[in-house]
């Protein structure tokens, strides 16, 4: 069926064909936690942990409903039976899209959404509007998140973690690691 081979190559797209990064390429795979969230949207969405501070972040602004239609479009593109992939275009339409949603999200064209687009559904049928939301996050809220206090606190204990003596090192090791020699 045509509908499962298209769900099937877009679970193979890497998140960098959805969108532009602009991290450190190769580099951000050695950082961890805040140092990878720092580098990129992309990165701060592809860990749980990320997400889950964005998301507390998010809500503590109330507007975390940008974040929740990004991850249901997400769950919606991995979704291969038809039944099921039915029932979430809705359940995203319902929440989010419709003039009735419990947690509007702002697209363009939000006029000309109607549940005629529930019609024939297929695994890519939000992109675009997800599209939209992760620009909107990534010129907005993520940098917000990047400058709030809160993110500045995990990195400084991150920080502070990471140059604590460890249990047993000798000086000599822990000025290695350190510097890098």
């Amino acid at each position: 069926m045509f509908t499962r081979a298209v769900v099937r190559l877009s679970r193979k797209r890497p998140p960098s064909e959805y969108h532009v990064s602009d991290g450190l390429h190769g580099q951000d795979q050695n950082l961890k936690g805040s140092q990878k969230w720092a580098t990129s949207l992309d990165n701060l969405l592809a860990d749980p942990e990320g997400v889950a501070e964005f998301t507390d972040f998010l809500k503590r602004e109330f507007s975390e409903e940008n974040l929740l239609f990004w991850l249901a479009c997400e769950d919606f593109k991995k979704t291969e039976d038809l039944e099921k992939m039915k029932k979430k275009a809705k359940d995203i339409y319902t929440r989010f899209l419709s003039s009735k949603a419990s947690s509007p999200v702002n697209v363009e064209g939000q006029s000309r959404i109607g549940e005629q687009m529930l019609k024939q559904f297929h695994p890519l049928m939000f992109e675009k509007l997800q599209e939209q939301i992760f620009n909107l996050m990534k010129y907005d809220s993520y940098g917000r998140f990047l400058k709030s206090e809160k993110f500045q606190k995990l990195k400084t204990a991150e920080d502070d973690e990471s140059s604590a003596p460890r249990a047993g090192e000798s000086a000599p090791k822990r000025a290695s690691i350190v510097y890098n020699t």
